[in-house]
């Protein structure tokens, strides 16, 4: 899924280049041998633990609390920063950690990204007594814009749209990776209870012709600049 993402980076050989949320490092392993270097970084210590054991330079950084000056040409990210709740401190770090004349590529949920998910899930909190939450942070191209530009950036190109995701094992397996947000305040028999009733609620909307999963996601994918002056 990040191999266009990477087409519009085309990093160049002498360039250093930083992978925010690189989760377990495959594609920052893509980058290794395209740039002289790469650093993965990553808010979660079993990921960047999987990411070091094949070969990657990595290291547990929380995505809002950058502390880089001026050290990198580009920031590649995929698929991470819509779990970054704070994205004026996101975009501030990325700003300051490029070089001037730096650029930022980056994909992330959008708005309505999951939209039927987060609906189904919710309606099912509920049901069983517990309020809405939103873990997620899926801006619109004109809001993302904003902070982008108040950070200091130049908007070269975003655009959203969407992407439905084929899901080989199924809904289940996807809310028990992703939805953890959901159910952390229920008991053991209420999750069970939550996964199979919103797994059953989805069917009509999830499910193509062949029977086969699909999640209803939507994503902003941009590119910004850091001007050399």
């Amino acid at each position: 899924m990040g191999q266009p993402l990477l087409d519009i980076l085309k990093p160049l050989a002498h360039e250093h280049i930083l992978d925010l949320g690189c989760g377990h490092g495959t594609l920052t392993q893509s980058l290794i041998p395209l740039c002289q270097r790469v650093l993965g970084i990553d808010a979660s210590e079993n990921m960047i633990n999987h990411a070091q054991s094949i070969g990657i330079d990595a290291r547990v950084v929380d995505g809002e609390q950058l502390d880089f000056t001026a050290e990198f040409d580009a920031i590649f990210s995929n698929a991470a920063l819509h779990w970054m709740l704070r994205p004026t401190r996101v975009l501030d770090g990325c700003f300051r950690a490029l070089k001037p004349g730096g650029r930022m590529v980056a994909e992330m949920g959008g708005a309505g990204n999951v939209a039927n998910i987060v609906k189904a899930l919710n309606a099912q909190r509920v049901l069983l007594g517990h309020p809405e939450v939103m873990p997620w942070f899926f801006p619109t191209p004109d809001e993302y814009t904003r902070l982008a530009q108040r950070a200091g950036f130049e908007v070269q190109s975003i655009q959203l749209f969407d992407r439905p995701t084929l899901l080989p094992t199924g809904i289940k397996q996807w809310l028990t990776t992703f939805a953890h947000h959901f159910v952390s305040d229920l008991s053991p028999a209420q999750c069970n209870q939550l996964i199979d009733d919103t797994c059953e609620s989805l069917k009509h909307s999830l499910i193509d012709d062949n029977g086969e999963w699909y999640a209803d996601y939507v994503r902003l994918r941009f590119v910004l600049h850091k001007s050399e002056h």
